[in-house]
């Protein structure tokens, strides 16, 4: 069915996209939108990528991967409209990318090791940004990342150039006094500096994984599904006994977790 629209797949979406876009028999939905309005589904079917790596759905993962695509298209089409690139730019500056950042591969150098090769990355990637116009080593930090992933990348790129604990002691120093700077706020009851002490609070949490080789955002994703996980059977517990969550108090519920974490056998 495809064919007729290309004569490769990616040819037919690229066609199929620039059909949507036309305001001569488009789609009156996809003419309206915008990279401002389309950025929040990109974001979404990135992680819709995530999720079903996480479940190990190799089928979801080819639908949700050609979700992505989509995403890659409908930019690159909006961006083609206003004479600024297009698909082509994109898929070439990324394969030039791979071909700069790894001349182990594609030239004469001699990298051994993964780890050899991370350095050689990060390298290269700053060289590249010290020819852009805003040259901090914060620079190119994404504002659309996840905010905990995002306080995990600064603090690294802070390291590189020595704005960092020595070790993963002080980091736990640290957390000690900005959770004493909670309490404090609390007691003044002032929300504004409540939320900013958090704030200060949850940063320095997120450098401590840094300095256990934790990546922050994947450790409290675990959590949240441990957490999730375990309430379930508090709540399947409870159901075993005619109630609901809501029925009982915390001292049962308290309990029953134990429980569960107990049948787990050692799981976390």
């Amino acid at each position: 069915m495809i064919e007729e629209y290309g004569s490769t797949p990616i040819d037919a979406l690229r066609e199929i996209m620039r059909r949507l876009r036309d305001p001569q028999g488009g789609c009156p939905w996809d003419i309206e939108q915008t990279f401002e309005t389309i950025a929040p589904y990109t974001i979404e079917e990135a992680y819709e990528v995530a999720d079903a790596i996480q479940r190990g759905d190799r089928l979801a993962l080819c639908d949700e991967l050609g979700d992505l695509l989509l995403q890659a298209v409908y930019h690159s089409r909006m961006a083609e409209e206003e004479g600024a690139f297009d698909f082509d730019d994109v898929a070439r500056g990324i394969a030039e990318k791979m071909i700069r950042r790894h001349p182990h591969v594609f030239g004469d150098m001699q990298i051994e090791s993964a780890e050899e090769q991370t350095r050689h990355w990060e390298a290269v990637k700053q060289a590249e940004r010290a020819t852009e116009p805003d040259d901090s080593a914060l620079a190119g930090v994404a504002l659309a990342l996840p905010a905990l992933m995002r306080a995990q990348k600064l603090g690294r790129r802070a390291a590189r150039v020595g704005f960092d604990w020595p070790d993963h002691t002080g980091v736990l120093d640290k957390i000690t006094e900005e959770a004493g700077e909670v309490a404090e706020a609390q007691a003044r009851g002032d929300r504004a500096d409540i939320a900013e002490e958090y704030g200060d609070l949850l940063f320095v949490v997120a450098i401590l994984g840094q300095h256990l080789g934790v990546d922050a955002e994947d450790a409290l994703t675990a959590a949240n599904r441990k957490f999730e996980r375990r309430f379930r059977g508090v709540e399947a517990k409870l159901a075993d006994r005619g109630k609901r969550a809501q029925d009982s108090n915390l001292a049962e519920m308290d309990a029953l977790w134990n429980t569960v974490k107990a049948e787990e056998k050692g799981d976390g």
